[in-house]
């Protein structure tokens, strides 16, 4: 994907683009500061542990500094009847950009990454009332469930292809590239 500039008003410019190699640990800072060192224990991290993020589907968001400001991840996931989709998240904004569009511009870069790279639907927890904008619904994941604790009115779907979550049934689990050692070590996982 190719950074793409955007100019949420005339004094915040930002370019989304593809997260780097060697990123990982200015995202998981990131991540550390907007979202307090707990978000690694939430349900959703179950399905990325020791997992790679999507191909093609890690991007950031940065200011015109080039210092990340953002960040959005979607993993490979799959229902216990194996009906295939992506798990987004976390996504995250830094507090010093929030109000600027650099969140809604990484949910839209994300949403067409996914379906120009023909992924059928895209899975989320987080509240309704921000992501329902993009066209996320809960009606579209009352029967399948999340491994672990998790609000059911905040697990939401999308679909990118018609009917692509019909008969999607139970707990979600990853279906993605596992991480080799060595990878793990340099690019924590969340």
């Amino acid at each position: 994907m190719n950074f793409m500039s955007v100019s949420a008003d005339a004094e915040s410019t930002f370019t989304i683009g593809a997260e780097q190699n060697g990123e990982g640990r200015a995202r998981n800072a990131l991540l550390d500061r907007v979202m307090a060192p707990n978000w690694r224990k939430k349900s959703s991290n179950a399905l990325r542990r020791g997992y790679m993020p999507s191909r093609g589907l890690t991007l950031v968001a940065r200011n015109e500094f080039g210092s990340l400001i953002g960040t959005v991840r979607l993993w490979d996931v799959a229902s216990e009847n194996g009906k295939l989709g992506l798990l987004l998240g976390p996504l995250a904004v830094d507090d010093a950009s929030k109000s600027s569009g650099v969140g809604s511009a990484l949910m839209k870069a994300a949403i067409s990454k996914a379906a120009e790279l023909g992924h059928g639907a895209i899975l989320l927890v987080g509240d309704a009332a921000y992501y329902e904008r993009f066209g996320f619904s809960a009606g579209l994941t009352q029967q399948l469930s999340m491994p672990g604790p998790y609000e059911q009115d905040r697990f939401l779907g999308l679909e990118l292809q018609k009917d692509a979550l019909a008969g999607a049934a139970g707990v979600l689990v990853p279906s993605g590239r596992k991480l080799i050692a060595n990878q793990h070590k340099n690019q924590l996982v969340g």
